[in-house]
């Protein structure tokens, strides 16, 4: 089930993708259609009853220390599923290339600011049980809006 579930993730935020408008303003539109970006998909699952913590944490940190190295927010969602809806986060960020993602993610857990802020969310105890990732790239034929 869990594999089924999985490919229609990966259905649906490749759909969403296509669909995707940059609130950064044209330059960034205008910069995105000239270079690919490598999209990277993650999903967090979290200890019971954590989830509320791992809200918070994006909301108020995690997502501004992202764009501080580098990566571009895109969406953030949580599944409707039953079994899945009180303790998975998914979103999508994205990088220039492979080479910046792997820079940026080194530099994010390596940066000060980062680790304050796990150290504080985790006081009552940790949050993420699981991460998984896929990195992506847009198909030829995929539409882009601009």
């Amino acid at each position: 089930m869990l594999r089924s579930w999985k490919t229609w993730l990966l259905a649906g935020v490749c759909l969403g993708l296509c669909g995707l408008s940059f609130s950064a303003g044209r330059a960034t539109a205008l910069e995105d259609s000239q270079a690919p970006r490598l999209y990277e998909l993650r999903v967090y699952t979290t200890l019971p009853g954590r989830l509320e913590a791992l809200h918070a944490r994006f909301r108020n940190h995690t997502a501004k220390l992202f764009e501080k190295h580098g990566m571009r927010n895109h969406e953030y969602w949580v599944p409707t599923d039953a079994k899945l809806k009180d303790n998975t986060l998914i979103y999508v960020v994205s990088h220039k290339d492979q080479a910046t993602a792997d820079k940026s993610w080194a530099d994010f857990i390596a940066d000060p600011e980062w680790k304050k802020v796990q150290e504080a969310s985790e006081k009552d105890g940790k949050i993420v049980s699981k991460v998984e990732r896929t990195y992506m790239t847009l198909v030829d034929y995929s539409p882009r809006k601009d």
